[in-house]
């Protein structure tokens, strides 16, 4: 295996998507290859469907392991809604995918005025409700609590979280790195040849949560107006990644203390400096060791670890 060295700038592995917008491909500079538009940037990831490298031409996996990076961290950008999906936790998801289980959270950076997201069942919703409703092909999204986005929200979405985000949304992800979603209602779409997308109900209905204190606001951890605050905010503590935020103004800086996980940050706006290396807006680079991050123009960015 390699040597990660020093703090290393990143490239995204692309993700093309039928529901994708049209914002990252201009943002990451990434060149549209086929019909379907950009949807996501796998920005920190050695997970196998979606690599990242570095500039020196190594996918990242060739320096580091699961152990050292068991998260992954991507920009999601969408013109139309998601499936209504569920991802399962560890044990399940051990078992029945050999994968982790996938607990996330997001990050708003933009969103259109009436954009928002699906996340947890409205008050009062049963399990045999939620099914009946899946079977009968109704508006499943009428059982699911929705909520208005602007930039600077959060939310924690832990594995079991029936969700879904919505259209003209542009977001930051974090999550363990899985790949393992279960699509549970996909809006009764059809393609051009009149086929459905693949459903997962049964898995979906083994793993999701239907205890009325597990589908409450408070249980997502929600916070708002994040980019108005100053300074250095923690946002979550998972088994497989700390975030945090940092609203720098210019000249700031900030120490960095390597723990035993990877290091990355995120580039939201601004100008940041780590080492050797310059973050711009969208950018992404990665450490396994102590770092001092310097802004250069005041913006802010995500710190991952």
């Amino acid at each position: 295996m390699l040597q990660l060295s020093e703090f290393t700038k990143l490239k995204p592995n692309p993700s093309f998507k039928i529901w994708g917008g049209r914002r990252l491909s201009h943002l990451r500079q990434v060149a549209l290859t086929g019909t379907d538009p950009l949807g996501e940037t796998w920005e920190v990831s050695i997970h196998p469907d979606g690599t990242c490298t570095t500039f020196h031409g190594h996918k990242l996996s060739d320096y580091l392991n699961s152990e050292q990076l068991p998260y992954l961290v991507k920009f999601i950008d969408t013109s139309d809604n998601l499936s209504i999906q569920v991802h399962p936790a560890d044990e399940y998801a051990r078992i029945h995918e050999n994968q982790s289980g996938k607990t996330e959270c997001w990050l708003i950076l933009d969103a259109a005025p009436g954009a928002g997201l699906y996340l947890g069942l409205k008050k009062g919703v049963t399990r045999d409700q939620f099914q009946k409703a899946i079977e009968a092909s109704a508006q499943v999204d009428e059982l699911m609590n929705f909520y208005p986005l602007k930039k600077g929200q959060f939310f924690f979405v832990p594995a079991g979280s029936l969700h879904a985000i919505g259209k003209d949304v542009l977001m930051c992800e974090v999550q363990q790195s899985s790949g393992v979603t279960y699509r549970v209602w996909d809006w009764n779409r059809l393609d051009d040849k009149g086929q459905s997308r693949e459903l997962h109900v049964k898995k979906a209905m083994d793993v999701a949560q239907f205890e009325a204190s597990k589908n409450e606001l408070s249980y997502f951890r929600y916070q708002e107006n994040l980019f108005q605050m100053k300074g250095q905010l923690k946002l979550v503590d998972h088994a497989d990644f700390e975030m945090s935020l940092w609203n720098a103004d210019s000249k700031e800086s900030l120490s960095l203390v390597a723990k035993k996980r990877a290091l990355s940050v995120i580039c939201l706006e601004g100008e940041f400096q780590i080492g050797n290396v310059i973050l711009k807006a969208y950018e992404s680079g990665i450490s396994l060791k102590n770092e001092e991050i310097l802004s250069l123009k005041a913006g802010r960015c995500l710190i991952v670890q």
